[in-house]
């Protein structure tokens, strides 16, 4: 998708009724001049949060006391105002081309503060990856003037942001990516659940320390190793409730639970459904599976 340079800003009248995320401007340049240069401090136009991803050449960002050369498939974040400076570097060899977008803060601080917190204010993400698609996609569609109301321009905000969460949060508990004594500690829960396993017994068999072990597999997972078991059992539950005449006892400790009523309890917390509710539906949807973060 080629992308005609220019910057395009929306200043669109709040609806006293809904409540949305406001789009303040996109677009693509191309810099080869070192005039280029902002500072988070001085500017006025805020509070604005700033994408801003590098499709070839480089910039430079700083912030507060770090310097980042801001290369091809890599995008920085940009509170403003706050302590930073972006701008084209005087020693550069080609021109900066670059797409942004720049936002309010309204509704969508907590999930830019989730993604810098966890990933960085500079990360390389690949040209294919949903959120840059889609801040591809967003300037195009201000290019054409596609844009046109407060209702799309907030859309396009919250889905960004989402997606860039999303691709942290996937690319973070993604097993692929987990460590070896993660995967295998995972597969033992996995294969074992229906016996009772002790934290112990479980850093044990992957020869890490107990507080060295949940400490990794629920940086890993985001999950303790109790909550993944827990996770485990329901879903192994789910299955029998659903494809077999079991009782709630059979079943309780069939997924090894030590009691119907503590499997009831353990089922409820994790489903908001009884196991009963969920077996017959009751007045409410009659679920196969239920999916959970």
């Amino acid at each position: 998708m080629d992308i005609a340079t220019g910057t395009y800003g929306f200043r669109f009248a709040e609806d006293r009724e809904l409540n949305l995320c406001k789009l303040y401007a996109t677009g693509c340049d191309v810099i080869n001049d070192s005039s280029y240069y902002w500072d988070g401090l001085e500017r006025t136009d805020g509070p604005l949060l700033l994408f801003q991803y590098t499709l070839s050449g480089e910039g430079i960002y700083e912030s507060k006391d770090r310097t980042y050369r801001v290369a091809s498939g890599q995008a920085f974040l940009a509170e403003i105002p706050s302590l930073h400076r972006y701008y084209y570097p005087p020693d550069a060899t080609e021109p900066w081309h670059f797409i942004f977008l720049l936002f309010r803060p309204d509704l969508i601080l907590p999930h830019w503060q989730k993604f810098v917190r966890e990933a960085s204010e500079v990360v390389s993400l690949p040209l294919d990856a949903a959120p840059v698609r889609l801040l591809r996609m967003i300037v195009t569609d201000a290019a054409a003037g596609r844009i046109a109301d407060p209702l799309i321009a907030a859309s396009s905000v919250y889905q960004f942001m989402t997606e860039l969460v999303r691709l942290q949060t996937t690319t973070q508990h993604n097993r692929e990516n987990w460590s070896e004594p993660i995967r295998q500690s995972a597969a033992y829960l996995e294969n074992n659940y229906a016996h009772m396993i002790s934290m112990d017994q479980l850093a044990e068999h992957v020869s890490l320390s107990k507080y060295h072990f949940i400490r990794r597999f629920s940086a890993s997972t985001g999950l303790t190793p109790g909550a993944y078991l827990a996770r485990v059992r329901i879903e192994k539950a789910m299955e029998l409730l659903r494809g077999t005449t079991r009782s709630i006892e059979q079943i309780a400790a069939q997924v090894g639970y030590s009691s119907g009523s503590y499997f009831i309890k353990a089922f409820r917390s994790l489903t908001g459904l009884t196991p009963g509710e969920f077996r017959s539906g009751g007045e409410s949807l009659v679920y196969r599976r239920l999916f959970f973060d």
